[in-house]
């Protein structure tokens, strides 16, 4: 027997309220890290335009959960192929910046990067992709996973490789785990698991041979600047006045912090101008920094609180197409969060991935509050019932 509940009813107030809380944590941290240097500015200059783009994050957050997430099926392709055209438009009549090709638009007004929101078109591609395949009956096939595998690959790697070659590494590798993320929820054996990783350790391995020895053929797949960001992961204390210079200062600040943090507005490093895009895509130096470990342990718990609360929403979901939207937009999310923080603290290389929500805003922020209106589009209509699942 269906229990009836109202959209209000079943909205999730708790995903609001941890999303609320990122918000919070975003204008302190981007208040902090330009009043210096950004000194000629007024000192609530990103601040206020941080709470715009905010403001219409959440326009867009509401629109994407007014509209039937049943609806986006019938949009997935219309979508899809509208991203590739904005892809294709990039590459042709993209503004190049920083030695990369990734937006369209006016250098002086308005600027749009479309690879963000080709990630929701993505998910959205593949989640009706995926529904389509795993209707029915599936058998637990070699040649059944490979199916799968092959249709998703079909759908994710032409917009993965054009945004490779803009170059955006990061974004390209975001749209990589949600494929990897919404093939696990397809239910595809762990075989197949083990043999989609052993592809990515030899398509590794064999990017290292061809720079050790073949580095001419290997400029064609990784870009000069790219290959200076992983020098500097490996050896960040190299070059600490060139190519480690952002990483050797983010972690000198974060080890400043230590337990309690300097406090705010009080970081050495975030006060010193020292760091290049400390609102942007090192923000979370600040955090470390000025709240030490507790405030970023703190900001950590909130992400596990959030992406707990989608996992939750996509395994409650009795309609496995809108379990496929929300499995997406966690794999979406999850990515950013750990290469983010991870580039930050050396564990991994840098690629210039926003940390969701925190970082200063733009076509990233929009995108993801379009995915958390999607993860609670699904939520406000996912049937509960009081006595199990009605067959």
């Amino acid at each position: 027997m269906e229990e009836r509940k109202s959209s209000l009813q079943q909205l999730d107030f708790t995903l609001l309220f941890l999303l609320f809380v990122l918000m919070c944590i975003s204008l302190m941290a981007i208040y902090s890290g330009t009043t210096e240097q950004y000194a000629q500015l007024d000192p609530t200059f990103f601040v206020r335009r941080q709470v715009v783009w905010f403001a219409i994050g959440t326009i867009l957050m509401l629109a994407a959960m007014s509209i039937d997430y049943e609806m986006f099926k019938n949009f997935s392709i219309p979508l899809y192929g509208f991203g590739m055209f904005l892809l294709l438009l990039v590459q042709f009549f993209g503004i190049n910046r920083n030695g990369a090709q990734r937006w369209i638009g006016h250098p002086d007004y308005f600027l749009f990067q479309p690879s963000e929101f080709v990630k929701i078109f993505v998910i959205i591609a593949l989640a009706h992709l995926l529904y389509h395949i795993t209707q029915g009956p599936k058998e637990k096939t070699f040649m059944g996973d490979l199916k799968i595998i092959g249709k998703v690959a079909a759908v994710g790697l032409p917009p993965f490789f054009l945004i490779l070659i803009q170059p955006d590494l990061g974004t390209a590798l975001v749209i990589a785990a949600v494929m990897m993320t919404m093939v696990l929820m397809s239910g595809v054996t762990w075989r197949m698991i083990g043999l989609l990783t052993s592809i990515v350790v030899a398509g590794l391995s064999f990017l290292v041979i061809l720079h050790n020895y073949f580095f001419h053929i290997f400029s064609i797949f990784i870009k000069g600047h790219q290959l200076d960001r992983i020098y500097a992961w490996l050896d960040p204390m190299g070059d600490t006045s060139g190519l480690g210079y952002q990483l050797f200062h983010a972690l000198q600040g974060i080890g400043a912090g230590q337990l309690y943090g300097m406090g705010f507005t009080q970081g050495a490093k975030s006060q010193g101008g020292e760091i290049p895009e400390l609102h942007t895509d090192f923000i979370f130096t600040v955090i470390g920094e000025e709240f030490g470990f507790v405030g970023a342990t703190v900001l950590i718990v909130v992400y596990f609180l959030l992406l707990y609360r989608m996992v939750i929403i996509a395994f409650s979901c009795n309609n496995t197409f809108g379990s496929y939207l929300v499995a997406g937009v966690v794999g979406l999310l999850v990515f950013q969060v750990f290469q983010n923080i991870g580039m930050t603290i050396g564990l991994m290389p840098i690629t210039g991935l926003a940390l969701p929500f925190i970082s200063y805003g733009g076509s990233a922020l929009l995108t993801n509050m379009i995915a958390v209106g999607i993860v609670l589009n699904v939520n406000i209509r996912t049937k509960h019932y009081m006595f199990g699942e009605d067959h």
